[in-house]
């Protein structure tokens, strides 16, 4: 059941103008079976390019009715049927915002001919309904004004219906499926069906082609899909409706989507990204060697691209840790950051710290401990590949880290001639590290399976 509808406006904002005219056609999926038609007094002022483009003055709807006074006739006319509309998105707004002004939460499944044409007869040069309907032979006896142009899509619609029963079988087609018609109409949904199932990234765009969302998954075709039919929150229907181009990439390797995917959101900083990567590891435990020449450890909240010996999503975590290596290798607590002193630290003044922090040991013997203490972070002085999957059979993935710092990564052909150590090395493209990139391989290497890890 169908309620097929159209509307006139005063403006294309549905937040500050209203509506002047209504044509409602209900539909059973063969014939209109009721209709409402009804100029609508939108209690402001017609701009005059609006009166020259639909023909409605200010006169014509002096004594129409106001919104309010049609309301619960919308609503029984459009009870459980699909909203149908050319440009769905536009009239669906505004009825919804007129409904919304009256306290009313006004809600229906949508379905776009716009959407559903693309889908159905692709190849037209416009989708607009004056030059589908031209190009379809639709006579539109009434353009821009409610009735005729619903009457259009009425027919539009039928059309439609009989060649998505052709196409795709009755009880199975696109019209059933209302998930469609909440797509931005500039996305060609053909490009939906040739996304593969693999392992990714992906990227959406506006109209305007700016990049506003980047994504990985182990399934693009899966995720993809998901976002495109996603009405769990506000913000992601926001983002559905103004996606007008998808791209991809396959990885093969989840591990390169995930990498892949923090440096293009540093890089491009996409608007639906920004509040959803805030890591929550941002604090971190440091290195360096004073001018002593003693190794010194210090925790503190990691800032720009300060790459820590490991992360931690608090303060106190990041400290707790440092307090059992300080004890477990005897450091001192001033060069392990825990006391904040310029002379001695207090495991010192009662026995414990063998006085590093006052020059009673060496650098060299207390730098044995210190490095013991350091090699049980993460990637601290090791070299590696990390090998997993390729995009093909015939090719694996390597991600390099040296003395500890991710070094980038590759694709290398098991079967090239002389394959080697050498071939893996050969391969890396160059890439630069940041302390995002030390959280996803920290957790990547606990909780993820590969194929294997080669040391160098």
């Amino acid at each position: 059941m169908y309620a097929i509808i159209d509307i006139e406006t005063t403006g294309g904002s549905a937040l500050l103008e209203k509506i002047t005219e209504i044509a409602i056609y209900q539909h059973d999926g063969e014939k209109i079976t009721g209709e409402y038609v009804s100029l609508v007094n939108p209690e402001r002022n017609i701009p005059y390019f609006i009166t020259n483009l639909t023909g409605i003055t200010n006169e014509m709807v002096e004594n129409a009715p106001k919104f309010y006074e049609i309301a619960k006739m919308v609503v029984e006319l459009t009870e459980g049927r699909t909203f149908v509309a050319h440009n769905a998105r536009f009239d669906y707004s505004f009825i919804r915002q007129e409904f919304k002004a009256l306290g009313y939460n006004f809600r229906r499944n949508i379905l776009d001919t716009v959407a559903l044409s693309r889908k159905l007869i692709p190849g037209h040069k416009s989708y607009s309904l004056g030059n589908l309907c031209k190009d379809l032979n639709i006579i539109i006896n009434g353009r821009h004004r409610a009735s005729g142009d619903a009457l259009a899509t009425v027919i539009l619609f039928e059309k439609l219906l009989t060649r998505d029963r052709d196409v795709n079988g009755k009880g199975r087609g696109l019209v059933r499926n209302t998930k469609i018609a909440k797509l931005n109409p500039k996305l060609d949904v053909a490009r939906i069906d040739v996304i593969p199932e693999e392992p990714g990234i992906y990227y959406f765009y506006n109209e305007k082609g700016d990049l506003i969302y980047v994504g990985k998954s182990r399934n693009l075709q899966q995720r993809i899909r998901t976002h495109l039919s996603n009405n769990t929150t506000s913000r992601a229907m926001e983002m559905r409706d103004i996606i007008a181009d998808i791209d991809w990439e396959v990885t093969g390797s989840e591990l390169i989507a995930l990498l892949k995917e923090s440096a293009e959101i540093k890089s491009n900083k996409p608007v639906y990204n920004r509040a959803q990567r805030q890591t929550s590891f941002q604090w971190g435990i440091f290195s360096f060697t004073d001018n002593r020449g003693y190794i010194n450890f210090r925790y503190g909240r990691i800032v720009n691209d300060d790459i820590p010996l490991s992360v931690y999503s608090s303060s106190g975590r990041a400290k707790s840790r440092m307090e059992s290596l300080t004890e477990k290798y005897q450091l001192c607590q001033r060069l392990a950051g825990l006391y904040d002193t310029s002379g001695q630290c207090f495991h010192h003044q009662v026995g414990i710290c063998r006085g590093a922090c006052c020059g009673e040991e060496t650098p060299r013997d207390y730098n044995e401990r210190a490095k013991k203490a350091a090699d049980e972070f993460v990637f601290t002085r090791r070299n590696f590949f990390i090998i997993d999957r390729g995009r093909d059979n015939d090719e694996r993935s390597a991600v390099k880290i040296v003395n500890g710092k991710f070094v980038g990564y590759g694709y290398f052909n098991i079967n090239d001639m002389g394959f080697g150590l050498d071939a893996v090395h050969d391969c890396i493209e160059a890439t630069k590290d940041n302390h995002d990139i030390h959280v996803i391989l920290k957790q990547y290497l606990k909780g993820y399976k590969f194929e294997k890890l080669i040391e160098f």
